[in-house]
């Protein structure tokens, strides 16, 4: 990719002002026409824009423009930068290699176990399906449901665990916040158990005569043989 002037008009008012090039060598470089750099020129133009130094920020170098001014038909060519900067990639479905294709139900089972929170939307950018084949998984009239088995689609290599996280994260913020003090089905409190397990000590601890635990079985035998001669 050929490189782009920066800030074109800011660069031509630096131009203008700093050396004796032709308005067309300025022009040609910054992509305006002789006339309107002449304006500029004439200050009839740019009023108010600072200029730009191609040669601080490495685009042009002085002897370039000693060389162009020495001939009006030189023309300026910007030098290649020294830093590259990578394109920013557009965004679109994420691509699943072909070998992995094969596992996308199976993550997609387990997404839909593990995270009913997820919206179709944030499973279709994490595993890159449609929303027809989530909603066969959840209904269990996928083409292969017998044979599907949840899988986490990190560890398939479908997706990267940041990305997961950052999914649920997302999902997290719309869920319905408890109420303080709503029932709680959950388990006991601490002081709650240990109190009932104080009590029960309390009780094993009083002492117990032999005497009491056989009058005991003693009423009970009187109970069951008035029963037994009710009956007969």
């Amino acid at each position: 990719m050929a490189p782009t002037l920066l800030m074109p008009k800011a660069t031509a008012v630096w131009l203008v002002d700093n050396t004796a090039l032709t308005f067309d060598q300025i022009g040609d470089l910054c992509g305006l026409h002789m006339l309107e750099v002449k304006s500029i020129a004439d200050g009839d133009s740019a009023q108010g824009i600072k200029g730009l130094d191609p040669i601080q920020n490495g685009q042009l170098s002085r002897e370039q423009i000693t060389n162009a001014e020495a001939d009006p038909d030189v023309r300026l060519k910007l030098l290649e930068p020294k830093v590259k900067v990578p394109e920013l990639k557009k965004k679109g479905p994420r691509y699943t290699p072909v070998s992995r294709r094969q596992d996308r139900p199976n993550a997609i089972q387990w997404l839909v176990r593990n995270h009913p929170e997820l919206k179709d939307s944030q499973i279709i950018r994490l595993v890159g399906t449609t929303k027809t084949t989530i909603a066969a998984i959840r209904d269990r009239t996928h083409w292969n449901s017998a044979n599907l088995q949840p899988l986490d689609p990190v560890t398939l290599g479908i997706c990267s665990q940041i990305d997961l996280d950052m999914e649920v994260a997302k999902a997290a913020k719309y869920l319905p916040k408890v109420e303080e003090g709503a029932a709680d089905d959950s388990l006991l409190p601490a002081s709650e158990t240990q109190a009932g397990d104080a009590e029960s000590d309390a009780l094993a601890s009083e002492n117990v005569s032999a005497d009491d635990v056989f009058k005991n079985f003693a009423s009970m035998g009187e109970s069951r043989s008035d029963e037994g001669d009710g009956q007969s």
